[in-house]
Parts: C-alpha cells; structure tokens; sequence
C-alpha cells in the first residue's frame, strides 16, 4: 500500500499525481466534531478539518525544520494538516506538541495518542485519540474524480474489479475506483502503527457496502497480535490462561471495518479499531 502520510494523505508512496478540488472552491475551517469527518468516527476521536490553507500559520521549529527544501505546494498541505493536528491535540486535552514524520512518514504522535491525517486538493484533516480508547485509527480523503489511467488494475484484486464494475456502470455521484483507493489507504494507515510493516495494495480485499457507506478489508497476510488481547474464552481455543481473572488471550488482527461517504467534491474513508 503506501507508507503512512499518503498521496493526498501522509505516508503516500503511490506516486499518484495530486488532482481534485482547487482550494478556492470550498472554504472554512470545522473544529473537534467536524461536519464531515464526525459522520464516520465514534465519539472518542476528536477530528480536525480544513478547507484553505491559512498563510499565516505557525509551525514548530522541528516541524518547520523539515520542510527547509519542500517547494510551496507541500509547505501549504504539511501546515495546514499539522495545524489540525494540533489543534486536535488540544481538543483532545493533550498539549500541542511537534507532529514529526517517523521513517516510513508516519506521524508520530505524543504518547498516549493516537492518529491519523490527510490531505487532498482543497481539503486537510487529522484524527488523534487516546490509546486507551482506541487501538489504531486511519483516515483518507481524495478528491471525488476517475483514478488516473492504469492506477486502478495496479491496486484492484480481480475480486475487487467484480464488485467494483457493475457500480461504477452505476451510481455516477461516486467514483468507485477512487473510493476503493481511498479506502486502502486508509488500511495502510491504520496497518502500519500495529504491524510497523509495509501493506501492499494486493495485501487486503475490499468490499463495499454502496448503500450503507461502510465496507471491510480483509488482509491477505498474517496480521500483527492486537495490543490488550481479548478475554479469556472469547473465540479462543486455547483458554490455558483463563486461570487468571486479569490474563488475556492474544488475538491477531485479521482485517479492519471502516465508513465512508462521498461529499463535497470528495470521497472521504475513515476506519477504528476500538480498545479491547
């Protein structure tokens, strides 16, 4: 898949090129349970969104630091989303701190927290949660537009092109292949802070829910042990631990559920995993 500020998000190692949306046809700011991100999260996920970039906002020197030979495009996009991260941050009741990029582009959040950000053409976002309440959070958004020639058949299993045809001879107000990429950018995101591996885009099959806004992945490749376990019993055939009141039984990620929705010029996927 890609590392974890993705393509129109962070961590995107596609190489798509950036289209969508300009700037100036969508403007604002929403703050902790945003208008369009609150409709996909639980209520432990503070959401942050921005629809401009504002030339006057201030980064951390650390932040500030990396982007010293990044040309204005990326030092608008970086701002804006660093600006929401700390701005959730706050919300969330954790002072603001330096949002940096670890070795795969991941944001590395505050201990404690945890998040997500992207950003597209037009729009910039980040989610932060405490890690208590949630175990991995992963959001996308991409402009609502046909995928650039060839990209579809580079990220789309032969099973994901059977659902994905019939839908995209359909509903017009969605571009399907677009969602699909969204989505597993989306997995990625939530993937790698459990796994601290590489997901590739063959490495989990989608399916969609057209009607519902959700859909799930299932991962093709074993999946990272889930930080807390599961209690003793719970689909488990090994309960050699259930001697203990407190013990919990290891439970291995196999795939993720997430929501999606289609709005504004955008198809935005948002996937959680809550605490055990």
């Amino acid at each position: 898949m890609t590392e974890t500020e993705m393509s129109g998000t962070e961590m995107s190692g596609t190489g798509m090129p950036e289209t969508g949306i300009p700037a100036s046809d969508v403007t604002g700011i929403t703050m902790p349970g945003t208008e369009l991100l609150a409709t996909l999260l639980p209520p432990d996920v503070v959401a942050v969104e921005a629809f401009t970039d504002d030339p006057d906002a201030v980064l951390f020197p650390e932040e500030e630091a990396t982007l010293a030979r990044s040309v204005d495009k990326r030092r608008r996009e970086f701002t804006t989303a660093r600006v929401c991260a700390h701005r959730a941050l706050a919300g969330l009741g954790v002072p603001p701190a330096p949002v940096l990029r670890g070795p795969r582009g991941e944001p590395q959040w505050p201990s404690g927290v945890i998040g997500s950000i992207t950003h597209c053409a037009g729009y910039r976002a980040a989610v932060v949660a405490r890690s208590t309440d949630i175990v991995t959070v992963g959001i996308d958004a991409e402009p609502n537009e046909v995928l650039p020639e060839g990209v579809l058949d580079q990220i789309a299993l032969p099973e994901e092109h059977d659902w994905l045809g019939p839908l995209m001879h359909g509903d017009p107000a969605v571009h399907w292949d677009r969602l699909l990429f969204s989505i597993k950018e989306s997995v990625y995101k939530a993937w790698f802070p459990l796994a601290r591996r590489w997901l590739g885009f063959e490495d989990a099959a989608i399916t969609v829910d057209p009607l519902g806004g959700t859909f799930s992945a299932r991962l093709l490749v074993d999946g990272p042990v889930l930080p807390g376990g599961v209690p003793p019993g719970r689909g488990q055939r090994n309960h050699d631990l259930s001697a203990l009141p407190e013990a919990r039984v290891p439970e291995r990620l196999t795939g993720f559920t997430g929501r999606w929705l289609a709005r504004n010029g955008l198809v935005i996927t948002a996937i959680t995993v809550p605490g055990r």
